[in-house]
């Protein structure tokens, strides 16, 4: 008996009266069979729930066999068919090299994310990138890491204040790819993630049930870096920096409080109103530090929001951007990639939707999920650390990013969305 199952696909109707019509694949003596319809982004998903029906079924190892095997059908089955651990094997039909440095780049990230977090902390996440990059593009990379105080030396007030109660310190990882190793070259990109490898909550403190999947708060930053080794691996040929904004957000007697204010490097101040609102105060710093090199695009990632979820559910990752054209195309990028995005409104007004009777700001609303419009109002913070009033800059809101438990497209875990999009994005 083969120890590899073949996968076809069809594009005729099933007949099979032994199945049940809700059925991805239709199991026969020479393999698995996809009937496809009409309607592209309909097979795709179908392709994918394939993917998951075989893995669910015990199988582990399939040849996608027979004709029709374009790269994104492919693709589609390989998110389908990767349990958590990424243990399934795939014999590809075409674009081999291709498909297999996809499916190791998205493995990598789903890894980093799914990690525990006695395994993930700021200085492991760092290292970790920091290997993965320097191996991937060893003459290209310089890395500058700054830890614990050395922080509040530097300006990056809000890293370190939501890190400071962890006996694991915060960390700012700043990875430098330079192609030309030219150290006047301008900087064409700066990738920013948010880098929270626990999130209690602090003081707003979530329940133990909202609290348990909060490992995969760094999400953005492994995206992030996901994206910079695709790029890479793509023939990335501009100066990008990756900027991952790195702390755990827990308990102890030096931990923030409701009622702080941070002054940051810019002189903005900013009131604690929830301490579960701590992901956009790390990525105000790395928002600052883009502004100061220049860098012409800025893209942030991060798992920012439950608001953003309830808009678009987890099947979408959310965009904000104030610069139309920008987001247009990154819209259209999306499309081309096979990732579902779908743009939030942000308007520079929302800037003020957070006010403070103390601070210029506060993080939130002093409301559960921060109120009405909540991703938005989040965006709006940031909106206030980015250069240029905005232009030439994209935050995802990466509502897709991980699932509690598996669904008929996804195993349970992280999925890695977004991260084709962002690549595609440097690469434009």
């Amino acid at each position: 008996m083969s120890s590899t199952v073949s996968v076809f696909i069809a594009n005729q109707p099933a007949e099979q009266a032994a199945w049940k019509a809700s059925s991805a694949a239709i199991m026969s003596e020479q393999g698995a069979t996809i009937y496809l319809g009409t309607n592209e982004a309909d097979n795709l998903r179908k392709v994918q729930k394939a993917g998951r029906q075989l893995d669910t079924m015990g199988i582990k190892s399939v040849q996608l066999a027979g004709e029709g095997w374009d790269l994104e059908r492919q693709w589609a089955f390989s998110n389908g068919f990767t349990d958590t651990l990424t243990k399934n094997t795939i014999q590809w039909a075409d674009d081999a090299d291709k498909l297999t440095q996809m499916r190791d780049t998205a493995a990598w990230v789903r890894e980093l994310i799914n990690l525990p977090p006695n395994e993930i902390y700021p200085e492991s996440l760092a290292q970790k990138v920091t290997d993965k990059l320097t191996a991937v593009a060893p003459n290209a990379i310089t890395v500058t890491q700054i830890v614990g105080d050395e922080l509040v030396k530097h300006g990056r007030m809000g890293i370190h204040t939501v890190g400071r109660a962890s006996k694991k310190p915060p960390v700012m990882l700043v990875v430098d790819y330079n192609p030309g190793q030219d150290a006047n070259a301008a900087i064409d990109a700066v990738l920013i993630g948010k880098g929270i490898t626990f999130d209690s909550g602090g003081y707003s403190i979530k329940s133990s049930e909202g609290m348990l999947a909060m490992k995969c708060d760094m999400g953005g930053a492994a995206t992030v870096a996901g994206a910079l080794v695709h790029a890479i691996h793509q023939g990335l040929n501009k100066r990008v920096q990756l900027v991952l904004c790195c702390a755990e957000n827990l308990i102890d007697g030096s931990a923030y409080k409701l009622g702080d204010i941070i002054t940051y490097k810019n002189g903005q101040t900013v009131e604690i109103v929830n301490t579960d609102a701590e992901g956009r105060l790390v990525l105000a710093d790395g928002l600052i530090y883009a502004g100061e090199v220049n860098a012409k695009l800025i893209i942030d990632a991060a798992t920012l929001t439950g608001a953003a979820q309830v808009a678009v559910g987890t099947d979408y990752n959310a965009l904000f951007s104030v610069d139309d054209e920008l987001a247009q195309k990154t819209l259209n990028i999306a499309h081309e990639q096979r990732e579902l995005l779908w743009r939030l409104p942000l308007n520079n007004w929302h800037k003020d939707n957070c006010p403070s009777a103390f601070a210029d700001t506060a993080n939130s609303r002093p409301q559960k999920g921060g109120g009405s419009g909540g991703a938005s109002n989040a965006a709006g913070f940031l909106l206030r650390f980015a250069p240029n009033e905005g232009a030439g800059w994209l935050h995802f809101d990466i509502a897709g990013a991980y699932h509690g438990s598996a669904n008929a497209l996804w195993p349970t875990g992280a999925t890695a969305l977004g991260f084709r999009t962002i690549a595609a994005s440097l690469l434009k």
